[in-house]
């Protein structure tokens, strides 16, 4: 499938907006990239990761414990995807090069591969946001139905009941065939792959192996196959669980569209500012606790249009986009609660699941 174009404008939207973004900045006299909330809440994230692997793994807490330990160390992970790993891939993280670089990189650590997140995600996910057929985030066939232009099964009847299974399945999917799918057929999804170096080769692979060695390999030697299997089997329902439904709010809800480019010219309707504005929603933006853990992943919106940018200043960036769209009458998608938002996303599965 070819790429659609967007709508190009001389006096566009888009360069309004980064105008006053812009403008903001420099009133405030403040970086874009994160600052010392955010390095204090990753030292947080990835101190407490640290030191629960090391008790599950080598202080053999009692069965209850463990189990509970296990939840809090998927909990975690998924934290650190949010605030550590996003921010970094994205270059926002830090104004340091290579800071950026060694979040991104605890993304390896854990289990996936930056080189295949980054071209799913910051390469084609932000430029062509719910365009069936390119944007890989929507296929999740043949279990769920996330567009009216996917395929109806009979299975897709009973979506929205099933959907969390599914959804806690998404980290077993990823660490153990996604990215081994995208690494040997060279694409993701219709799209071909960036050319690998040998280094990405290297990384892949060794990391592969580490991630086998830390989160299999020792803790059967020293807790025993069936308790790690059983372990495991906790966290990574846990990790998928969790940034599912957060990735899921953003764009799979009532509120969101999903275009169509026109079949003889291959063009959207729109530029490519307004096509975000309508594929993508926010929810919960008064949540602090949701706000901190998901690593401003609720203003999903800000995200689209301003991906370089630090999720710390979202919350203030808010504002000027709301205006923005209201001067220029353009939908801006802002669920008011997470239960709020859960209900329309269940809402819209059980519409798809229906002809």
């Amino acid at each position: 499938m070819i790429a659609p174009k967007f709508k190009a404008q001389k006096d566009s939207f888009h360069a309004e907006l980064k105008r006053r973004i812009n403008d903001y900045f420099q009133q405030e006299g403040i970086s874009t990239t994160g600052n010392y909330k955010l390095y204090i809440k990753a030292a947080v994230l990835l101190g407490g990761l640290l030191l629960l692997y090391t008790h599950l793994v080598f202080f053999t807490p009692p069965a209850w414990l463990a189990l509970l330990e296990c939840a809090m160390l998927g909990v975690l992970t998924a934290g650190i995807g949010f605030n550590v790993v996003h921010d970094g891939s994205h270059g926002s993280f830090s104004k340091k090069k290579k800071l950026n670089e060694m979040a991104g990189l605890c993304l390896n650590v854990l289990g996936a591969n930056e080189f295949m997140w980054n071209t799913k995600h910051n390469v084609i996910h932000h430029a062509y946001t719910n365009i069936d057929g390119i944007d890989d985030d929507l296929d999740a066939g043949p279990f769920l139905r996330l567009c009216e232009t996917q395929k109806l099964r009979k299975i897709h009847r009973y979506q929205h009941l099933y959907f969390w299974a599914a959804y806690s399945m998404l980290f077993f999917f990823w660490v153990f065939f996604s990215d081994y799918q995208k690494y040997f057929t060279k694409k993701v999804g219709a799209m071909p792959l960036k050319k690998m170096k040998a280094s990405d080769h290297i990384s892949f692979w060794a990391f592969k192996v580490s991630h086998v060695v830390f989160f299999a390999v020792l803790p059967i030697i020293t807790v025993g196959f069936l308790p790690w299997l059983i372990g495991f089997l906790v966290y990574g329902v846990v990790v998928g669980f969790v940034m599912s439904i957060v990735f899921q709010l953003a764009h799979t809800v009532r509120e969101t569209h999903f275009p169509v480019a026109e079949e003889t010219t291959n063009r959207m309707e729109d530029e490519w500012a307004v096509h975000q504005l309508k594929t993508t929603a926010n929810f919960a933006t008064n949540n602090k606790l949701v706000t901190w853990f998901s690593g401003g992943l609720n203003f999903q919106v800000e995200h689209h249009l301003f991906p370089k940018i630090s999720h710390v200043h979202y919350p203030a960036l808010s504002k000027i986009v709301a205006q923005a769209c209201a001067d220029f009458n353009i939908p801006y998608h802002n669920i008011p609660g997470m239960r709020m938002a859960v209900v329309s996303h269940v809402s819209y599965l059980k519409q798809l699941s229906r002809a």
